[in-house]
Protein backbone atom coordinates (compact mmCIF):
# COMPACT_ATOMS: atom_id res chain seq x y z
CA UNK A 1 0.00 0.00 0.00
CA UNK A 2 1.35 3.47 -0.94
CA UNK A 3 2.03 6.16 1.67
CA UNK A 4 -0.87 8.22 0.35
CA UNK A 5 -3.23 5.27 0.65
CA UNK A 6 -2.04 4.55 4.19
CA UNK A 7 -2.72 8.13 5.23
CA UNK A 8 -6.17 7.88 3.68
CA UNK A 9 -6.96 4.66 5.58
CA UNK A 10 -5.79 6.22 8.86
CA UNK A 11 -7.94 9.32 8.36
CA UNK A 12 -11.02 7.29 7.38
CA UNK A 13 -10.64 5.03 10.43
CA UNK A 14 -10.19 8.03 12.71
CA UNK A 15 -13.28 9.76 11.27
CA UNK A 16 -15.37 6.59 11.72
CA UNK A 17 -14.25 6.27 15.33
CA UNK A 18 -14.95 9.96 16.00
CA UNK A 19 -18.46 9.75 14.57
CA UNK A 20 -19.59 7.50 17.40
CA UNK A 21 -17.78 9.07 20.31
CA UNK A 22 -18.46 11.89 22.72
CA UNK A 23 -16.40 15.11 22.47
CA UNK A 24 -14.16 14.07 25.36
CA UNK A 25 -13.45 10.73 23.68
CA UNK A 26 -12.68 12.50 20.40
CA UNK A 27 -10.19 14.85 22.10
CA UNK A 28 -8.51 11.87 23.77
CA UNK A 29 -8.28 10.10 20.41
CA UNK A 30 -6.71 13.19 18.83
CA UNK A 31 -4.15 13.47 21.66
CA UNK A 32 -3.46 9.74 21.47
CA UNK A 33 -2.76 9.77 17.72
CA UNK A 34 -0.60 12.88 17.95
CA UNK A 35 1.41 11.21 20.69
CA UNK A 36 1.84 8.10 18.52
CA UNK A 37 3.00 10.27 15.62
CA UNK A 38 5.49 12.19 17.79
CA UNK A 39 7.00 9.03 19.33
CA UNK A 40 7.14 7.33 15.91
CA UNK A 41 9.00 10.28 14.45
CA UNK A 42 11.41 10.33 17.38
CA UNK A 43 12.22 6.62 16.94
CA UNK A 44 12.72 6.97 13.16
CA UNK A 45 14.89 10.04 13.60
CA UNK A 46 17.04 8.25 16.21
CA UNK A 47 17.41 4.78 14.73
CA UNK A 48 16.88 4.95 10.95
CA UNK A 49 19.99 3.58 9.23
CA UNK A 50 20.73 6.76 7.25
CA UNK A 51 20.73 10.39 8.29
CA UNK A 52 17.35 12.00 7.66
CA UNK A 53 16.21 15.56 7.26
CA UNK A 54 13.63 16.07 10.04
CA UNK A 55 11.90 19.06 8.41
CA UNK A 56 11.64 17.27 5.06
CA UNK A 57 10.30 14.08 6.66
CA UNK A 58 7.61 15.94 8.62
CA UNK A 59 6.69 17.97 5.52
CA UNK A 60 6.28 14.73 3.56
CA UNK A 61 3.99 13.36 6.27
CA UNK A 62 1.91 16.54 6.38
CA UNK A 63 1.60 16.67 2.60
CA UNK A 64 0.54 13.02 2.46
CA UNK A 65 -2.11 13.56 5.13
CA UNK A 66 -3.55 16.67 3.48
CA UNK A 67 -3.43 15.17 -0.02
CA UNK A 68 -5.78 12.44 1.19
CA UNK A 69 -8.40 15.14 1.83
CA UNK A 70 -8.56 17.28 -1.32
CA UNK A 71 -6.17 19.16 -3.66
CA UNK A 72 -6.96 22.54 -2.11
CA UNK A 73 -5.95 21.92 1.52
CA UNK A 74 -2.27 22.88 1.76
CA UNK A 75 0.45 23.36 4.35
CA UNK A 76 2.42 26.56 3.72
CA UNK A 77 5.77 26.64 5.59
CA UNK A 78 7.31 29.96 6.57
CA UNK A 79 9.74 30.02 3.63
CA UNK A 80 6.83 29.83 1.15
CA UNK A 81 4.61 32.49 2.73
CA UNK A 82 5.80 35.25 0.39
CA UNK A 83 4.95 33.23 -2.72
CA UNK A 84 1.54 32.40 -1.23
CA UNK A 85 0.81 36.07 -0.58
CA UNK A 86 1.82 36.98 -4.12
CA UNK A 87 -0.55 34.37 -5.55
CA UNK A 88 -3.47 35.62 -3.45
CA UNK A 89 -2.86 39.38 -3.64
CA UNK A 90 -1.03 39.78 -6.94
CA UNK A 91 1.42 42.09 -5.17
CA UNK A 92 5.19 41.87 -4.73
CA UNK A 93 8.32 43.99 -5.10
CA UNK A 94 10.42 43.40 -8.19
CA UNK A 95 10.78 44.36 -11.85
CA UNK A 96 7.30 43.28 -13.00
CA UNK A 97 7.97 40.47 -15.46
CA UNK A 98 7.19 36.78 -15.80
CA UNK A 99 10.04 34.45 -16.71
CA UNK A 100 10.06 30.91 -18.05
CA UNK A 101 12.21 28.16 -19.53
CA UNK A 102 12.04 27.84 -23.34
CA UNK A 103 14.41 25.42 -25.06
CA UNK A 104 16.66 25.34 -21.99
CA UNK A 105 16.89 29.14 -21.91
CA UNK A 106 15.55 31.39 -19.15
CA UNK A 107 13.59 34.06 -20.98
CA UNK A 108 11.28 37.00 -20.34
CA UNK A 109 7.80 35.69 -21.17
CA UNK A 110 5.70 38.69 -20.11
CA UNK A 111 6.93 42.14 -19.04
CA UNK A 112 3.89 43.84 -17.51
CA UNK A 113 3.00 47.16 -19.08
CA UNK A 114 3.68 50.17 -16.90
CA UNK A 115 6.19 48.42 -14.64
CA UNK A 116 10.02 48.64 -14.42
CA UNK A 117 10.96 45.78 -16.79
CA UNK A 118 8.68 47.09 -19.54
CA UNK A 119 9.66 50.73 -19.03
CA UNK A 120 13.36 49.80 -19.04
CA UNK A 121 13.02 48.17 -22.46
CA UNK A 122 13.03 44.44 -21.71
CA UNK A 123 11.09 42.51 -24.34
CA UNK A 124 9.30 39.19 -24.63
CA UNK A 125 11.86 36.57 -25.62
CA UNK A 126 14.94 38.28 -24.13
CA UNK A 127 17.19 35.55 -22.74
CA UNK A 128 18.38 36.20 -19.20
CA UNK A 129 22.13 35.73 -18.83
CA UNK A 130 22.87 37.24 -15.42
CA UNK A 131 21.24 39.08 -12.52
CA UNK A 132 23.55 41.34 -10.51
CA UNK A 133 26.52 39.56 -12.06
CA UNK A 134 25.28 36.07 -11.15
CA UNK A 135 24.89 33.73 -14.12
CA UNK A 136 21.40 32.22 -14.32
CA UNK A 137 21.75 29.54 -17.02
CA UNK A 138 21.66 26.61 -14.60
CA UNK A 139 19.20 28.11 -12.12
CA UNK A 140 15.49 27.32 -11.75
CA UNK A 141 12.88 29.96 -12.56
CA UNK A 142 12.16 30.13 -8.83
CA UNK A 143 15.81 30.92 -8.07
CA UNK A 144 15.99 33.54 -10.82
CA UNK A 145 12.72 35.09 -9.65
CA UNK A 146 14.17 35.39 -6.14
CA UNK A 147 17.20 37.24 -7.54
CA UNK A 148 14.95 39.69 -9.40
CA UNK A 149 12.79 40.45 -6.38
CA UNK A 150 13.87 42.71 -3.54
CA UNK A 151 13.06 45.82 -1.59
CA UNK A 152 11.27 48.64 -3.46
CA UNK A 153 13.56 51.39 -4.86
CA UNK A 154 16.61 49.09 -4.86
CA UNK A 155 18.44 48.59 -8.16
CA UNK A 156 19.05 45.31 -9.96
CA UNK A 157 21.29 44.79 -12.98
CA UNK A 158 19.90 42.46 -15.63
CA UNK A 159 22.00 41.17 -18.51
CA UNK A 160 20.14 39.67 -21.47
CA UNK A 161 20.79 38.26 -24.92
CA UNK A 162 18.52 39.56 -27.67
CA UNK A 163 18.24 38.34 -31.24
CA UNK A 164 19.76 40.96 -33.53
CA UNK A 165 22.94 42.96 -34.05
CA UNK A 166 23.33 44.00 -30.38
CA UNK A 167 23.26 40.53 -28.92
CA UNK A 168 24.04 41.29 -25.25
CA UNK A 169 22.34 44.14 -23.43
CA UNK A 170 22.53 45.28 -19.81
CA UNK A 171 19.66 47.01 -18.00
CA UNK A 172 19.79 48.69 -14.61
CA UNK A 173 16.26 48.50 -13.25
CA UNK A 174 14.85 50.01 -10.07
CA UNK A 175 12.48 47.64 -8.30
CA UNK A 176 8.96 48.76 -7.45
CA UNK A 177 5.95 47.39 -5.64
CA UNK A 178 4.19 45.36 -8.30
CA UNK A 179 0.42 44.99 -8.26
CA UNK A 180 -0.70 42.94 -11.23
CA UNK A 181 -4.14 43.85 -12.55
CA UNK A 182 -6.97 41.35 -12.86
CA UNK A 183 -8.14 42.43 -16.32
CA UNK A 184 -5.71 41.35 -19.03
CA UNK A 185 -7.53 43.04 -21.90
CA UNK A 186 -10.65 45.01 -22.67
CA UNK A 187 -11.94 46.59 -25.85
CA UNK A 188 -15.00 47.57 -27.80
CA UNK A 189 -15.51 44.86 -30.43
CA UNK A 190 -17.68 47.34 -32.28
CA UNK A 191 -19.65 50.45 -31.34
CA UNK A 192 -22.23 48.29 -29.51
CA UNK A 193 -20.42 45.37 -27.84
CA UNK A 194 -17.87 45.75 -25.06
CA UNK A 195 -15.44 42.96 -24.15
CA UNK A 196 -13.60 42.37 -20.83
CA UNK A 197 -11.21 39.48 -20.15
CA UNK A 198 -10.90 38.91 -16.39
CA UNK A 199 -7.92 36.71 -15.52
CA UNK A 200 -8.00 36.72 -11.72
CA UNK A 201 -9.90 37.63 -8.56
CA UNK A 202 -7.26 39.36 -6.46
CA UNK A 203 -8.07 42.56 -4.48
CA UNK A 204 -9.55 45.27 -6.69
CA UNK A 205 -11.00 42.99 -9.38
CA UNK A 206 -14.53 44.38 -8.99
CA UNK A 207 -13.30 47.98 -9.05
CA UNK A 208 -11.41 47.28 -12.29
CA UNK A 209 -14.52 45.84 -13.92
CA UNK A 210 -16.67 48.72 -12.64
CA UNK A 211 -14.31 51.37 -14.02
CA UNK A 212 -14.18 49.71 -17.44
CA UNK A 213 -17.96 49.22 -17.50
CA UNK A 214 -18.57 52.91 -16.74
CA UNK A 215 -16.11 53.88 -19.46
CA UNK A 216 -17.89 51.58 -21.93
CA UNK A 217 -21.26 53.07 -21.05
CA UNK A 218 -19.92 56.57 -21.68
CA UNK A 219 -18.86 55.36 -25.13
CA UNK A 220 -22.37 54.07 -25.76
CA UNK A 221 -22.13 50.28 -25.66
CA UNK A 222 -25.44 48.43 -25.67
CA UNK A 223 -24.16 45.00 -24.52
CA UNK A 224 -21.18 43.35 -22.81
CA UNK A 225 -19.10 40.15 -22.97
CA UNK A 226 -17.36 39.13 -19.72
CA UNK A 227 -14.71 36.52 -20.50
CA UNK A 228 -13.97 34.18 -17.56
CA UNK A 229 -12.28 31.45 -19.60
CA UNK A 230 -9.14 30.03 -17.96
CA UNK A 231 -9.82 32.09 -14.81
CA UNK A 232 -9.04 29.81 -11.82
CA UNK A 233 -10.81 32.03 -9.28
CA UNK A 234 -9.62 33.81 -6.16
CA UNK A 235 -11.26 36.00 -3.53
CA UNK A 236 -14.93 35.25 -2.87
CA UNK A 237 -15.80 38.84 -1.92
CA UNK A 238 -14.50 40.07 -5.29
CA UNK A 239 -16.83 37.61 -7.02
CA UNK A 240 -19.77 38.91 -4.98
CA UNK A 241 -18.89 42.52 -5.80
CA UNK A 242 -18.64 41.78 -9.52
CA UNK A 243 -22.09 40.13 -9.52
CA UNK A 244 -23.34 43.22 -7.64
CA UNK A 245 -22.46 45.37 -10.69
CA UNK A 246 -25.27 43.67 -12.62
CA UNK A 247 -28.01 42.78 -10.10
CA UNK A 248 -29.91 44.86 -7.50
CA UNK A 249 -28.87 45.49 -3.91
CA UNK A 250 -29.75 43.00 -1.09
CA UNK A 251 -29.91 39.84 -3.25
CA UNK A 252 -28.20 36.57 -2.25
CA UNK A 253 -25.12 35.75 -4.34
CA UNK A 254 -23.56 32.79 -2.56
CA UNK A 255 -23.90 30.90 0.74
CA UNK A 256 -21.17 28.92 2.48
CA UNK A 257 -21.93 25.92 4.68
CA UNK A 258 -19.41 23.88 6.66
CA UNK A 259 -18.72 22.04 9.92
CA UNK A 260 -18.26 25.22 11.99
CA UNK A 261 -21.81 26.59 11.94
CA UNK A 262 -20.88 30.06 13.17
CA UNK A 263 -18.72 30.43 10.04
CA UNK A 264 -21.66 29.74 7.75
CA UNK A 265 -22.58 32.88 5.89
CA UNK A 266 -24.76 34.22 3.10
CA UNK A 267 -23.10 36.89 0.96
CA UNK A 268 -25.51 39.45 -0.47
CA UNK A 269 -25.14 42.41 -2.78
CA UNK A 270 -24.48 45.48 -0.64
CA UNK A 271 -24.33 48.28 -3.19
CA UNK A 272 -26.42 49.79 -5.92
CA UNK A 273 -25.60 48.16 -9.28
CA UNK A 274 -24.19 49.93 -12.32
CA UNK A 275 -26.61 48.35 -14.80
CA UNK A 276 -29.28 45.67 -14.33
CA UNK A 277 -30.58 45.72 -17.92
CA UNK A 278 -27.47 45.70 -20.12
CA UNK A 279 -27.51 42.45 -22.20
CA UNK A 280 -24.68 40.33 -20.86
CA UNK A 281 -22.82 37.21 -22.00
CA UNK A 282 -20.34 35.34 -19.79
CA UNK A 283 -17.77 33.11 -21.50
CA UNK A 284 -16.63 29.97 -19.64
CA UNK A 285 -14.57 26.85 -20.22
CA UNK A 286 -13.25 23.84 -18.31
CA UNK A 287 -10.64 26.04 -16.58
CA UNK A 288 -13.18 28.54 -15.20
CA UNK A 289 -13.27 27.66 -11.52
CA UNK A 290 -14.23 28.77 -8.01
CA UNK A 291 -14.89 32.53 -7.97
CA UNK A 292 -15.41 32.42 -11.75
CA UNK A 293 -18.17 29.89 -11.20
CA UNK A 294 -19.76 32.01 -8.47
CA UNK A 295 -19.97 34.95 -10.88
CA UNK A 296 -21.16 32.91 -13.86
CA UNK A 297 -23.49 30.72 -11.78
CA UNK A 298 -25.14 33.57 -9.88
CA UNK A 299 -25.74 35.54 -13.06
CA UNK A 300 -27.16 32.39 -14.65
CA UNK A 301 -29.42 31.69 -11.66
CA UNK A 302 -30.86 35.21 -11.82
CA UNK A 303 -31.23 34.90 -15.61
CA UNK A 304 -29.04 37.97 -15.81
CA UNK A 305 -26.53 36.60 -18.32
CA UNK A 306 -26.29 34.05 -21.11
CA UNK A 307 -23.44 31.58 -20.61
CA UNK A 308 -21.49 30.59 -23.74
CA UNK A 309 -18.53 28.24 -24.07
CA UNK A 310 -17.90 24.97 -22.26
CA UNK A 311 -18.79 23.34 -18.93
CA UNK A 312 -16.86 24.88 -16.03
CA UNK A 313 -14.39 23.10 -13.74
CA UNK A 314 -16.77 22.38 -10.87
CA UNK A 315 -15.06 23.70 -7.71
CA UNK A 316 -17.67 24.38 -5.04
CA UNK A 317 -15.29 24.34 -2.07
CA UNK A 318 -14.20 27.29 0.09
CA UNK A 319 -10.74 27.57 1.67
CA UNK A 320 -9.77 29.49 4.79
CA UNK A 321 -6.22 30.32 5.87
CA UNK A 322 -5.32 29.47 9.47
CA UNK A 323 -2.16 30.52 11.33
CA UNK A 324 0.14 27.75 12.59
CA UNK A 325 3.20 27.75 14.86
CA UNK A 326 6.49 29.23 13.64
CA UNK A 327 4.82 31.54 11.10
CA UNK A 328 3.51 28.67 8.97
CA UNK A 329 -0.05 28.60 7.65
CA UNK A 330 -2.70 26.09 6.70
CA UNK A 331 -5.03 26.66 3.77
CA UNK A 332 -7.91 24.35 4.63
CA UNK A 333 -11.24 23.59 2.97
CA UNK A 334 -13.85 24.72 5.50
CA UNK A 335 -17.11 24.84 3.54
CA UNK A 336 -19.01 24.25 0.33
CA UNK A 337 -20.67 27.14 -1.44
CA UNK A 338 -24.17 27.31 -2.86
CA UNK A 339 -25.33 29.77 -5.50
CA UNK A 340 -28.81 31.42 -5.51
CA UNK A 341 -30.75 28.50 -7.01
CA UNK A 342 -29.52 26.38 -4.08
CA UNK A 343 -27.13 24.21 -6.07
CA UNK A 344 -23.52 23.34 -5.26
CA UNK A 345 -21.53 22.84 -8.44
CA UNK A 346 -18.71 20.77 -6.83
CA UNK A 347 -17.91 18.07 -9.40
CA UNK A 348 -15.62 15.72 -7.45
CA UNK A 349 -16.65 13.95 -4.23
CA UNK A 350 -13.52 13.81 -2.05
CA UNK A 351 -15.35 12.32 0.93
CA UNK A 352 -16.42 9.06 -0.67
CA UNK A 353 -13.64 7.32 -2.56
CA UNK A 354 -13.53 4.16 -4.65
CA UNK A 355 -11.79 0.92 -3.70
CA UNK A 356 -8.48 2.27 -5.02
CA UNK A 357 -8.78 5.37 -2.83
CA UNK A 358 -9.44 7.72 -5.75
CA UNK A 359 -12.00 10.51 -5.59
CA UNK A 360 -14.57 10.35 -8.38
CA UNK A 361 -16.95 12.78 -10.02
CA UNK A 362 -20.50 12.97 -8.73
CA UNK A 363 -22.56 10.29 -10.49
CA UNK A 364 -25.20 11.50 -12.94
CA UNK A 365 -27.84 9.63 -10.93
CA UNK A 366 -27.02 11.78 -7.88
CA UNK A 367 -27.25 15.13 -9.65
CA UNK A 368 -30.28 17.17 -8.67
CA UNK A 369 -32.45 19.52 -10.65
CA UNK A 370 -32.82 23.17 -9.70
CA UNK A 371 -34.44 26.17 -11.34
CA UNK A 372 -33.28 29.68 -12.14
CA UNK A 373 -35.38 32.67 -11.11
CA UNK A 374 -37.28 32.50 -14.42
CA UNK A 375 -37.75 28.73 -14.18
CA UNK A 376 -34.98 27.44 -16.42
CA UNK A 377 -33.72 23.99 -15.39
CA UNK A 378 -30.14 23.74 -14.10
CA UNK A 379 -28.25 21.01 -12.25
CA UNK A 380 -25.77 20.65 -9.40
CA UNK A 381 -22.77 18.40 -8.99
CA UNK A 382 -20.83 19.01 -12.19
CA UNK A 383 -19.84 22.61 -12.74
CA UNK A 384 -21.97 24.99 -14.80
CA UNK A 385 -23.47 24.03 -18.13
CA UNK A 386 -23.36 26.88 -20.65
CA UNK A 387 -26.57 27.93 -22.39
CA UNK A 388 -24.72 27.59 -25.69
CA UNK A 389 -21.86 25.12 -26.00
CA UNK A 390 -18.86 25.84 -28.20
CA UNK A 391 -17.04 22.60 -28.94
CA UNK A 392 -13.34 22.57 -28.18
CA UNK A 393 -11.20 22.32 -31.29
CA UNK A 394 -8.21 20.19 -30.38
CA UNK A 395 -4.85 21.09 -31.85
CA UNK A 396 -3.17 18.83 -34.37
CA UNK A 397 -0.20 16.75 -33.18
CA UNK A 398 2.24 18.92 -35.10
CA UNK A 399 0.82 22.15 -33.63
CA UNK A 400 1.02 20.76 -30.08
CA UNK A 401 4.60 19.65 -30.70
CA UNK A 402 5.57 23.10 -32.00
CA UNK A 403 4.16 24.76 -28.86
CA UNK A 404 5.64 22.28 -26.39
CA UNK A 405 9.05 22.39 -28.07
CA UNK A 406 9.12 26.18 -27.76
CA UNK A 407 9.58 26.65 -31.53
CA UNK A 408 6.48 28.84 -31.86
CA UNK A 409 7.77 31.14 -29.10
CA UNK A 410 11.35 31.18 -30.39
CA UNK A 411 10.39 31.98 -33.97
CA UNK A 412 8.02 34.72 -32.79
CA UNK A 413 10.95 36.22 -30.87
CA UNK A 414 13.13 36.22 -33.99
CA UNK A 415 10.34 37.58 -36.21
CA UNK A 416 9.40 40.40 -33.82
CA UNK A 417 13.04 41.49 -33.52
CA UNK A 418 13.60 41.48 -37.29
CA UNK A 419 10.30 43.02 -38.39
CA UNK A 420 8.77 46.32 -37.39
CA UNK A 421 5.37 46.13 -35.68
CA UNK A 422 2.53 46.60 -38.20
CA UNK A 423 0.52 49.81 -37.90
CA UNK A 424 -2.66 47.76 -37.36
CA UNK A 425 -2.39 44.41 -35.59
CA UNK A 426 -6.11 43.80 -36.20
CA UNK A 427 -5.30 42.97 -39.82
CA UNK A 428 -1.92 41.32 -39.17
CA UNK A 429 -1.41 37.75 -40.41
CA UNK A 430 1.62 35.90 -41.74
CA UNK A 431 1.74 35.66 -45.52
CA UNK A 432 2.67 32.48 -47.39
CA UNK A 433 6.30 33.48 -47.89
CA UNK A 434 6.73 34.23 -44.19
CA UNK A 435 5.19 30.87 -43.31
CA UNK A 436 7.56 29.11 -45.74
CA UNK A 437 10.44 30.89 -44.00
CA UNK A 438 9.22 29.36 -40.75
CA UNK A 439 9.16 25.86 -42.30
CA UNK A 440 12.72 26.31 -43.56
CA UNK A 441 13.79 27.50 -40.10
CA UNK A 442 12.29 24.32 -38.60
CA UNK A 443 14.39 22.22 -40.99
CA UNK A 444 17.53 23.91 -39.69
CA UNK A 445 16.32 23.21 -36.14
CA UNK A 446 15.82 19.55 -37.12
CA UNK A 447 12.28 19.63 -35.71
CA UNK A 448 10.91 16.16 -35.00
CA UNK A 449 7.84 14.93 -33.17
CA UNK A 450 5.81 11.79 -32.59
CA UNK A 451 2.12 11.54 -33.40
CA UNK A 452 -0.36 9.48 -31.39
CA UNK A 453 -0.77 7.16 -34.39
CA UNK A 454 2.99 6.70 -34.49
CA UNK A 455 3.09 5.85 -30.78
CA UNK A 456 0.29 3.32 -31.23
CA UNK A 457 2.12 1.76 -34.19
CA UNK A 458 5.29 1.38 -32.11
CA UNK A 459 3.22 -0.27 -29.36
CA UNK A 460 1.74 -2.60 -31.99
CA UNK A 461 5.23 -3.48 -33.23
CA UNK A 462 6.35 -4.28 -29.69
CA UNK A 463 3.27 -6.45 -29.10
CA UNK A 464 3.79 -8.28 -32.38
CA UNK A 465 7.38 -9.07 -31.44
CA UNK A 466 6.50 -10.21 -27.94
CA UNK A 467 3.74 -12.49 -29.24
CA UNK A 468 5.91 -13.79 -32.12
CA UNK A 469 3.66 -12.48 -34.89
CA UNK A 470 6.20 -9.96 -36.13
CA UNK A 471 7.42 -11.91 -39.18
CA UNK A 472 3.89 -12.38 -40.50
CA UNK A 473 2.91 -8.75 -39.86
CA UNK A 474 6.25 -7.09 -40.62
CA UNK A 475 5.49 -6.02 -44.23
CA UNK A 476 2.17 -4.38 -43.27
CA UNK A 477 3.61 -2.70 -40.18
CA UNK A 478 6.62 -1.37 -42.07
CA UNK A 479 4.32 -0.02 -44.79
CA UNK A 480 2.17 1.67 -42.14
CA UNK A 481 5.25 3.36 -40.67
CA UNK A 482 6.24 4.63 -44.14
CA UNK A 483 2.74 6.04 -44.67
CA UNK A 484 2.90 7.82 -41.31
CA UNK A 485 6.26 9.39 -42.22
CA UNK A 486 4.84 10.59 -45.56
CA UNK A 487 1.84 12.06 -43.75
CA UNK A 488 4.08 13.81 -41.21
CA UNK A 489 6.12 15.50 -43.93
CA UNK A 490 2.91 17.06 -45.22
CA UNK A 491 1.44 18.08 -41.85
CA UNK A 492 3.12 21.49 -41.79
CA UNK A 493 1.27 22.23 -45.03
CA UNK A 494 -1.92 20.36 -44.17
CA UNK A 495 -2.33 22.34 -40.92
CA UNK A 496 -0.93 25.55 -42.38
CA UNK A 497 -3.89 27.75 -41.29
CA UNK A 498 -3.86 26.45 -37.71
CA UNK A 499 -0.09 26.84 -37.26
CA UNK A 500 -0.06 30.20 -39.03
CA UNK A 501 -2.70 31.49 -36.60
CA UNK A 502 -0.75 30.26 -33.57
CA UNK A 503 2.38 31.97 -34.90
CA UNK A 504 0.50 35.17 -35.69
CA UNK A 505 -0.98 35.34 -32.18
CA UNK A 506 2.41 34.73 -30.54
CA UNK A 507 4.12 37.34 -32.71
CA UNK A 508 1.34 39.81 -31.88
CA UNK A 509 1.93 39.08 -28.17
CA UNK A 510 5.64 39.80 -28.65
CA UNK A 511 4.72 43.11 -30.25
CA UNK A 512 2.04 44.33 -27.85
CA UNK A 513 1.47 41.72 -25.13
CA UNK A 514 -2.13 40.71 -24.29
CA UNK A 515 -3.62 43.57 -26.30
CA UNK A 516 -1.71 42.52 -29.38
CA UNK A 517 -2.63 38.87 -29.04
CA UNK A 518 -6.30 39.72 -28.49
CA UNK A 519 -6.31 41.94 -31.58
CA UNK A 520 -5.50 38.86 -33.66
CA UNK A 521 -7.35 36.20 -31.66
CA UNK A 522 -10.76 37.75 -30.94
CA UNK A 523 -11.80 38.10 -34.57
CA UNK A 524 -11.43 34.31 -34.99
CA UNK A 525 -12.77 33.30 -31.57
CA UNK A 526 -15.91 31.18 -32.05
CA UNK A 527 -17.24 31.87 -28.56
CA UNK A 528 -16.82 35.64 -29.02
CA UNK A 529 -18.43 35.47 -32.46
CA UNK A 530 -21.40 33.53 -31.03
CA UNK A 531 -21.68 35.97 -28.11
CA UNK A 532 -21.71 38.97 -30.42
CA UNK A 533 -24.39 37.31 -32.54
CA UNK A 534 -26.63 36.66 -29.53
CA UNK A 535 -26.12 40.15 -28.12
CA UNK A 536 -27.04 41.85 -31.38
CA UNK A 537 -30.23 39.79 -31.74
CA UNK A 538 -32.70 40.89 -29.04
CA UNK A 539 -35.10 38.04 -29.79
CA UNK A 540 -32.39 35.36 -29.58
CA UNK A 541 -31.04 36.87 -26.34
CA UNK A 542 -34.48 36.92 -24.71
CA UNK A 543 -35.21 33.37 -25.86
CA UNK A 544 -31.96 32.12 -24.32
CA UNK A 545 -33.10 33.39 -20.91
CA UNK A 546 -36.65 32.07 -21.19
CA UNK A 547 -37.69 28.59 -19.93
CA UNK A 548 -38.22 26.26 -22.88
Amino acid sequence: MSKKAKWGVVLVLISIVFAFRSPSEKYFEIARNLDIFATLFKEVNTYYVDTINPAKLIKTGIDGMLESLDPYTDYIPEDQIDNFRISTTGQYAGIGALIGIVNNKTVITHPYKGFPAYKSGLRVGDELLAVDGKAVQSKTTSDVSTLLKGQPKTEVEVKVKRHGPNEELTFKIKREKISVGNVSHYTMLNKNVGYIHLEDFTPGAAKEIAAILLDFKEQGISSLILDLRDNPGGLLNEAVNIVNLFIPKSLDVVSTKGKVEEWNKTYRTLNNPIDTELPLVVLTNENSASASEIVAGSLQDYDRAVLIGRKTFGKGLVQTTRALAYNAQLKVTTAKYYIPSGRCIQAVDYTHRNAQGHAEKVADSLKREFKTKAGRIVFDGAGLDPDFTIAEEGLSSVAEALIISGHIFDYATIFANLNKQPDNLNTFVLNDQQYNDFINWLKVKNFKYTTDLEKNTLDLLASAKSERYFKELEPQLKQLQKQIEIFKTNELLLYRDEIKMLLTQQIAFHYNLAEGQASVALKNDEAVIKASSILTDAIAYKKALTPQ
